[in-house]
Order: structure tokens, then C-alpha cells, then sequence
């Protein structure tokens, strides 16, 4: 989405409820004054948009992933590789543990669930070094 120029976190926020499933890919674009996001005919590496390897591009995966996670998302996570400049057996070296890396196990609670269990202030008075309330 990075070379459609669109805004895929919102489009994640727009759309959540319909992605079962994703592509993993990287891009970047670099704009230049004489050639749009493919370069006409360019080689891919001249271009001023381009798939790169997972993690060399400008796509924000952690946003990605915690907006994905945010929402319940469970499906697939695909790795998609095209790069102009690696060699495919690196880049899939690299990128699945790049995908286990930013995989986000959610929580089943939420981080502040013990202040709804109500206090005891003798016992915070004596963890405190305060003494008893008497």
C-alpha cells in the first residue's frame, strides 16, 4: 500500500473486520521530478518506488501488527517477497523470523485487572513500613 500511496493503518481501521488474511511485503518510494511511483521503464532498482525485503523498506509493520491485534485479528500472516537488490534465499531467511518477531500474542487481560480487587489499607499501612492503623 505504500506504493498506492493509501494510508493502511486507516485502511486496517476501515476495514478490519473483512482481512482474514495478509501479505507481508515491504516497499519504499522515493518521489523524484521526473517519474512517478513505477518509472516507466526503469529497471526495478532505478524506480522511485520499489518492493524491498521485509524490514528494508517504509512500511511501519509494529503499526501494523498492533493495529491488526487491536482489533482480534487471528488469520495468516503470508510472507510476500519481491526486492530489487536481495537474493531471494536471504530474503526468505530473513523474513519469516522477521514476521515471528513482530507477531503480537495478545493479552487476556488487561494490564491493570488487580486495582479492581480492592485494598486492604492494614496491609498497605504494614507493606509500607507505616504500622498498623490503630
Amino acid at each position: 500500500m505504500v506504493l498506492q500511496q493509501l494510508d493502511y493503518l486507516g485502511f486496517i481501521d476501515r476495514y478490519h473486520e473483512r482481512i482474514g488474511m495478509f501479505h507481508v511485503k515491504d516497499a519504499e518510494f522515493t518521489p523524484s521530478a521526473r517519474s512517478g511511483v513505477y518509472g516507466g521503464y526503469q529497471g526495478w532498482v532505478d524506480r522511485p518506488g520499489r518492493f524491498r525485503s521485509l524490514g528494508d523498506g517504509q512500511v511501519d509493520f509494529k503499526g501494523i501488527f498492533s493495529r491488526l491485534t487491536q482489533y482480534g485479528y487471528d488469520g495468516w500472516a503470508v510472507l510476500e517477497w519481491e526486492c530489487c537488490l536481495k537474493d531471494a534465499a536471504q530474503g526468505a531467511a530473513e523474513g519469516a523470523p522477521f514476521i515471528a518477531q513482530h507477531l503480537i500474542q495478545r493479552a487476556d487481560k488487561a494490564f491493570d485487572d488487580f486495582a479492581d480487587t480492592g485494598s486492604d489499607p492494614g496491609r498497605n499501612r504494614r507493606l509500607l513500613g507505616l504500622g498498623d492503623p490503630s
